[in-house]
């Protein structure tokens, strides 16, 4: 139990710093392109990873510190954001691969400014998409973990009150 809790912290850490940067990224081109519905729908679904990495960490205090219960709500947010959070990492996750599968499709499509400095494109794009595909594994796999530990923290709390 004490290596999964590890784990689940490192992961939950990991996500709660990539999904900030996207989320802030998200937010300033949002705000800079004036596409309301891009910015409503990137800081949602990021914002649901922060929110469950962070539900995820005080779940982790809570059991490594048993005298430390969780809240009340916590268990909720934990499941919610936790699907929220699986719907993003596999909608991105899909994308991902989709990318790299046709990327000279996509980069068709790139109308790069004139007087931009020389840049290669495909392996840029395969590059942020194998970074994409590791973070959306990374989501899916906490967020199943953190599943599991609140079902086991759940179930040994229920023990502990009736024992009581």
């Amino acid at each position: 139990m004490e290596r999964l809790t590890k784990l689940t912290a490192v992961l939950s850490w990991f996500n709660l710093v990539i999904a900030s940067i996207i989320a802030l990224v998200a937010l300033v081109s949002g705000l800079a392109a004036g596409n309301m519905l891009y910015l409503l729908m990137s800081v949602l679904l990021a914002s649901a990873i922060i929110l469950h990495s962070y539900a995820a960490l005080q779940l982790r205090k809570s059991i490594v510190a048993p005298q430390i219960p969780l809240a009340h709500q916590t268990p909720v947010g934990i499941r919610f954001m936790g699907y929220v959070s699986l719907f993003f990492a596999c909608m991105n996750l899909f994308n991902s691969v989709s990318i790299i599968q046709h990327t000279p499709d996509f980069i068709s499509q790139v109308k790069l400014p004139p007087g931009s400095p020389k840049i290669d494109l495909i392996a840029l794009l395969r590059g942020v998409s194998v970074f994409a595909i590791f973070f959306s594994l990374t989501i899916i796999f906490n967020v199943i973990l953190n599943f599991r530990l609140l079902r086991w923290y759940l179930f040994h709390a229920g023990n502990d009150k009736q024992e009581n």
